[in-house]
């Protein structure tokens, strides 16, 4: 896959925006271009308005990149939305995202996130745990795939 160069003095970071002013179709998109569940428009754009911290990196006037939390404005936050264009991936966005935003909950006494399958590398890159005593409830076989560990026999 062919990935675009960025030139980094022309992203603009931007955190909490009018979410008014954000195309979000553009951001559906890009949830579909990296193969997550289908999002709609007002429903996405009515959960990034209960985050307490958004993101959105722009590049000529196009948002490339996002990510968001999904917290209680204090105590517990999650990392969600995590989403880079995959056309702009390798250019250190991710990891910008990520930190950028941690960075906003010095004092939260718990942040986690659910790693996309394939990622927990990247993550544990960036200085992130595994966590032992974490449990998902499946919302489906796909989630009980991809996220949970196999059944003892």
């Amino acid at each position: 896959m062919q990935h675009t160069h960025l030139d980094k003095s022309k992203l603009v970071y931007t955190f909490n925006p009018d979410l008014n002013t954000v195309d979000w179709t553009h951001i559906c998109g890009l949830f579909y271009k990296v193969n997550w569940r289908t999002r709609i428009e007002a429903e996405i754009k009515l959960a990034f308005s209960k985050s307490s911290v958004t993101l959105f990196v722009y590049f000529e006037n196009q948002i490339i990149a996002f990510g968001r939390t999904i917290d209680d404005g204090r105590y517990y936050a999650q990392l969600g939305d995590i989403i880079v264009d995959p056309d702009f991936q390798g250019n250190g966005l991710g990891k910008s995202l990520v930190t950028k935003i941690n960075e906003q909950l010095e004092n939260y006494h718990f942040v986690t996130l659910t790693a996309a399958p394939g990622k927990a590398d990247f993550y544990k890159s960036l200085g992130w745990k595994k966590q032992t005593t974490a449990f998902i409830w499946p919302q489906g076989p796909k989630q009980l795939r991809q996220h949970t560990e196999p059944e003892a026999e």
